[in-house]
């Protein structure tokens, strides 16, 4: 990593959120199994009593810290380097199964682990330095250079083009609309959430960005994108097996917020060809570890890997995992059913 100091700072702000978001789906699962104890109704058959459980509020709360310092972490540091750390959430929630949860880790979930954790270093080796912005002007500036304003046109048409016209056709049957309407807009709203990040940044430090309508107007982007991230994600869920949207999320996700904040930010100017390698390396190796730890998942789906669970969440970050800990569902006991067996993978 360069020798800025606040490349640092994201650098720590997005570890600590990648730890506080994987502890908090243990800390929510404990809590909802703890509901689902004392009033025998589970969450995933309708059963609101995890509502009441402090434990389960622990969770939320811990998770809402890790976001906060997600969005933080923009403000100091390039999205090259704060977007791909969020796979490490994925490490801390699968270690923290193992030994709290006893949801065993199976040989291959280990292996991307340790390829996410590879991967995770070389891209902080070689990140690029955050280049100094001093006024939210200057940011509106590099929102408005052409190059940018036809990547904001060419993802503003696919999105209109996947909502009115693949959506209705074949979004209940093809994963890829609804996860890239989610992409395309959450490639945007990272690069509000930077801008917003790095104006109430310099408001704090005495140069106060909220008298000028740029800012206003990055959090409208801000909430509007989120908005609509949220609603397609929630539909991709709700239509087809975790297992397989989030990881095609985390690659379109990620992949775009990169390309957006390269074009945008120009984060690779002045860097040298070896270093830009390095990062797309880097990137590639934490993405694959990433497909490994979700086919891992698959696998404790079958009768062969009962057991060995590993708990999963693609980064946003934002803001983007499910609220009741989806992505830590796991079967407590066999079941003796086919009904129970679909409601026991419907639960969170």
């Amino acid at each position: 990593m360069g020798s800025s100091e606040d490349n640092l700072k994201g650098f720590i702000l997005a570890l600590s959120s990648s730890v506080f978001i994987g502890a908090s789906f243990i800390i929510k699962k404990k809590g909802l199994r703890r509901a689902a104890a004392a009033t025998g109704v589970r969450a995933g058959v309708g059963g609101h009593a995890y509502l009441l459980e402090p434990l389960w509020w622990a969770g939320m709360i811990t998770m809402i810290i890790g976001e906060v310092a997600n969005f933080v972490a923009y403000a100091f540091a390039p999205a090259v380097l704060v977007t791909p750390l969020g796979a490490l959430s994925i490490i801390v929630s699968a270690v923290l199964a193992h030994f709290i949860l006893q949801e065993r880790l199976h040989k291959l979930a280990i292996l991307g682990c340790v390829m996410c954790i590879c991967g995770s270093i070389i891209i902080v080796t070689h990140a690029p330095q955050e280049h100094p912005i001093t006024s939210v002007i200057e940011i509106w500036n590099m929102a408005t250079q052409t190059a940018f304003l036809l990547y904001v046109a060419s993802v503003i048409v696919l999105v209109f083009i996947l909502v009115f016209h693949f959506a209705p056709q074949c979004g209940h049957t093809n994963v890829l609309v609804f996860t890239g309407i989610c992409s395309l807009m959450g490639s945007l709203s990272v690069m509000s959430v930077k801008a917003l990040g790095t104006s109430l940044k310099l408001t704090f430090e005495g140069n106060n960005q909220l008298i000028y309508p740029e800012t206003w107007f990055f959090l409208l982007v801000v909430v509007t994108c989120v908005v609509t991230q949220m609603n397609y994600l929630n539909k991709a869920l709700d239509t087809f097996n975790t297992a397989v949207v989030s990881p095609i999320y985390y690659v379109m996700f990620t992949t775009l917020t990169i390309l957006a904040s390269v074009i945008m930010f120009k984060d690779w100017d002045g860097q040298s060809g070896g270093d830009i390698i390095s990062e797309i390396c880097g990137f590639i190796v934490v993405l694959s570890g990433t497909i490994l730890l979700h086919v891992t998942k698959d696998f404790e789906k079958s009768p062969s890997f009962r057991g060995n669970y590993v708990p999963v969440s693609p980064t946003l970050s934002t803001q983007l995992r499910g609220g009741n800990g989806e992505l830590l569902s796991h079967d407590e006991e066999d079941p003796s059913s086919p009904e129970e067996l679909r409601l026991r993978q419907e639960l969170y």
